[in-house]
């Protein structure tokens, strides 16, 4: 078996996944629960003065038939007295000393509370801290979460003040409600941040009840806006971790989350720069013991490509992913159609002919069977039809030699530019 120990800005833990700061991990019953399912570490329900929350606070997005495939919620931080949630956390870490317990805080933006909360949770023997700086719904109202987090200033001076007194390590959970995270994550750095996570949930709706005209949920018939989570925010986040590991100024680990359902997606975070994943949604939706099918999917995907540690694959696709302008503009790939596999639905000539650039014929082959054909030379290759097709192996999208060298936008506006002042200097 490879080696899924993690370490992640010196906080320990025997496999890269943990739950994240949310519903399961609400209490010491469910954290204890979810380390003996196989969970290498729980971020545990956000710390802070105790609030009421409001009944119904969930609500889901399905579509074409799948459950959960977004899903949606309106709760707030924890609902219990800080001592007794401290009181848990003493527990569970005592009886288990090798998973990684981070304790996730929201406090108001003062250096005093701050100071008062770090002290009180690092008493009780957590593993790191984790700073709300995300939560998009009623504590931003109040002033934190979100609010703060959505201010670079104040990310990076609230870090400041939780590192004054920190002992452990200390993670700063980024909100996406921000045109470019990468502007509060190198704030978090700036002040101190010795690993960020992001994403935290996305502003949302689920949705209206077309019969009562009440939004999804609704608290006696009334709504507000919540944070989105789930599969369907995965690319959303995937590239928010993507642009703070290929930012030369955010040199801290990155604690990835954000539709994580299996170890698919955890791989895929992990090679997109994140050292570890947080899990919420999917554990909600199956339960705690999909860890078992993570960990076995995980350590199968490490021998395959004959890597002894989980770490040796964190950030190896960094490299490829790069600005529009560095793409090579004379690359080129067309659409295969495989008629022996093919089914006939019609599906990629319906869409390359409404929506695309029209270059699928329909034909007849020598026995007068209906077929389908790529213009081959009027193919931009937008992978359209492969998306719609229903038949694994219908269609490739294969690379097509047009004999063209490389050459990026960049370097074609270069180009241009210094033949636009030879012109000058000719003129001259």
């Amino acid at each position: 078996m490879a080696d899924l120990s993690l370490n992640l800005a010196g906080i320990k833990s025997p496999n890269p996944f943990w739950l994240a700061s949310a519903p399961p991990t609400n209490s010491g019953y469910q954290v204890q629960r979810a380390f003996e399912a196989g969970w290498g570490g729980a971020v545990w329900k956000t710390l802070g003065e105790p609030i009421l929350n409001v009944s119904s606070r969930f609500a889901a997005v399905d579509f074409n038939g799948k459950n959960v495939a977004g899903f949606n919620n309106i709760e707030l931080i924890t609902d219990r007295p800080l001592e007794v949630n401290l009181k848990e956390i003493y527990e569970t870490k005592k009886k288990y000393p090798n998973h990684a317990i981070i304790a996730s805080l929201m406090v108001e933006p003062t250096q005093e509370k701050w100071h008062e909360i770090v002290k009180k949770v690092e008493d009780v023997g957590v593993d790191g801290l984790e700073l709300n700086f995300g939560c998009p719904h009623g504590m931003a109202e109040r002033g934190m979460g979100a609010a703060s987090g959505q201010v670079p200033e104040l990310v990076e001076k609230q870090t400041m003040w939780a590192k004054e007194v920190a002992q452990t390590p200390v993670i700063v959970k980024l909100t996406p409600n921000i045109t470019d995270i990468t502007f509060t994550a190198e704030a978090a750095v700036n002040g101190g941040a010795d690993a960020v996570s992001m994403i935290n949930t996305i502003n949302s709706l689920a949705g209206v009840d077309l019969d009562s005209w009440d939004t999804v949920p609704n608290v006696a018939g009334k709504g507000a806006h919540g944070g989105y989570c789930g599969p369907a925010v995965k690319p959303i986040a995937l590239n928010m971790v993507a642009e703070c590991a290929r930012h030369p100024k955010i040199n801290v680990p990155i604690s990835g989350m954000g539709g994580v359902s299996s170890w698919r997606e955890a791989v895929e975070f992990m090679l997109m720069g994140a050292t570890g994943v947080q899990v919420c949604t999917a554990a909600m939706h199956h339960g705690f013991s999909i860890v078992e099918d993570m960990i076995e999917g995980l350590d199968n995907y490490l021998e395959d490509k004959g890597m002894d540690s989980v770490m040796d694959i964190v950030g190896k696709s960094v490299e490829k992913y790069s600005d529009w302008g560095n793409l090579d503009l004379n690359h080129q790939v067309v659409a295969k159609i495989n008629n022996e596999v093919c089914i006939n639905c019609n599906k990629c000539h319906i869409a390359c002919e409404d929506t695309s650039h029209q270059c699928i014929d329909m034909l007849k082959d020598a026995e007068g069977n209906d077929i389908l054909k790529v213009r081959e030379e009027d193919c931009v290759g937008c992978n359209l039809c492969s998306i719609v097709c229903p038949v694994d192996g219908a269609i490739d999208m294969v690379e097509y030699a047009n004999g063209k060298p490389p050459m990026t936008w960049n370097e074609r506006q270069a180009a241009i530019g210094a033949a636009s002042s030879c012109d000058v200097n000719l003129i001259k």
